[in-house]
């Protein structure tokens, strides 16, 4: 009986853990979108455990907020207002749980052949190149689009130097746990930095009650909204494939044919899906997560149901919530300058990783155009209804890939050929 006792600390311990390697990004990507970091919090816990109870307790990840996103949530909450977001970001999840069936229907290569590395890659270079500005106007102590000063320059430069420089050493030079932290280092040195500088507001902090309900809010439904945000999904859907082969190499388990991609991609769907419904952000599997999995080789998913107990009861403290609130736009900002590259990074390395051949003319045409499309802000429609950004690129690559005839690399024309 005792030593049911102490395997079961052991493994709440071990899901604190989890908690501690996730948070960081947990709460960054609520904070940059205007979202409630104590409901993504919540949201994170609750579909982390969805998860867990669809796939059956057999794959040890843990779910939490997504930055494929935050660009969309960002331009609806100005466009539609968060209510209409959250219906968006729900038909989004739903888009999961359809893929899910159509695998269940077709197998996992369905989804290979629809969205293969040459469309995949530039969406996500997109998602982090699109997104550079905001994060340099906020290092320089701006609103995300530059329109408002809101932390003196000389002070956010500062801050946001030590914010960034913080996360880039403790990836790259840190050991063991400490390297899968970068960004709650990063968050921690800015913060306090900030504190010490006097421009960290703890008004809200004081007023708020110790224990309180998350700021929930429900869901509508706009058309434009629903349309504009449900090709986001591509590129996460994509991401969680390459999640699940991730885990699978490190615990050395197929978990594409058991519990099966059907089962992962519903569980990610479903939790998605919860969270529009309570107003958290769209849930997501984490590599930080998986990385933690490798270095402690505990391979247990009981682990992640405790790490989701934990953030759902962190979700309650309200003057936790409150001080994350209260973190000034440059501590965010320095991090974001190598975050978002490093999503630009890893399209890149989709590209790379899968020998995609940039000199033949239908490859180079399909990132070309996304990449365009994608950073200069091209929109296609009217004021009503219309497509641009990430869910424009989205459908460009996607149509460009099925239109346009594979080649075969020995009919094409190499450069110099014509001349010779």
């Amino acid at each position: 009986m005792q030593d049911l006792e102490t395997h079961g600390w052991r493994t709440a311990l071990a899901g604190s853990q989890m908690l501690f390697v996730a948070f960081g990004a947990l709460v960054l990507m609520p904070l940059i979108t205007g979202m409630d970091p104590s409901v993504a919090l919540f949201t994170a816990g609750l579909g982390t455990l969805l998860f867990q109870f669809t796939t059956q307790r057999q794959v040890p990840v843990f779910l939490a907020s997504s930055f494929a996103f935050i660009a969309p949530i960002m331009y609806s909450n100005q466009t539609w207002g968060l209510p209409a977001t959250l219906g968006g970001l729900l038909a989004a999840g739903m888009v999961y749980i359809l893929l899910s069936l159509l695998v269940h229907l077709r197998g996992p290569g369905f989804i290979q052949r629809l969205l293969p590395p040459v469309v995949v890659g530039p969406v996500i270079m997109v998602i982090g190149l699109g997104l550079a500005s905001v994060a340099v106007n906020m290092a320089m102590g701006k609103s995300g689009d530059g329109a408002t000063q809101l932390v003196d320059y000389n002070l956010a430069i500062l801050i946001a130097l030590a914010s960034l420089v913080t996360t880039i050493v403790v990836a790259v030079f840190a050991k063991g746990l400490f390297r899968l932290v970068p960004i709650l280092a990063g968050v921690v040195v800015g913060y306090g930095l900030s504190w010490a500088l006097g421009i960290v507001d703890f008004s809200q902090v004081n007023e708020a009650n110790w224990l309180a309900m998350p700021g929930f809010v429900t869901p509508e439904f706009q058309l434009a909204a629903i349309l504009f945000m449900i090709p986001v999904a591509i590129a996460p859907a994509i991401e969680h494939i390459g999640d699940v082969l991730a885990i699978g190499s490190v615990t050395g388990k197929d978990y594409i044919r058991k519990p099966g991609l059907q089962r992962t991609l519903l569980g990610d769907g479903v939790a998605t899906s919860a969270a529009a419904l309570l107003g958290g952000p769209p849930n997501t599997t984490y590599s930080e997560v998986t990385g933690a999995v490798m270095l402690t080789r505990n391979f247990n998913p009981n682990v992640m149901i405790w790490a989701a107990v934990f953030a759902i009861g962190l979700a309650f403290v309200s003057k936790f919530g409150a001080i994350l609130l209260s973190m000034p736009v440059p501590v965010m900002g320095g991090i974001l300058c190598l975050l978002f590259g490093s999503i630009a990074v890893v399209g890149i390395n989709t590209l790379i990783r899968h020998q995609v051949d940039l000199s033949q003319a239908r490859n180079l045409c399909i990132v070309s155009v996304t990449l365009v499309f994608g950073i200069g802000g091209m929109v296609i429609g009217n004021q009503s209804i219309s497509l641009q950004g990430i869910s424009l690129c989205g459908v460009v690559a996607i149509v460009l890939n099925l239109i346009l005839p594979q080649t075969s690399p020995a009919a094409e024309t190499k450069p110099g050929e014509e001349a010779a």
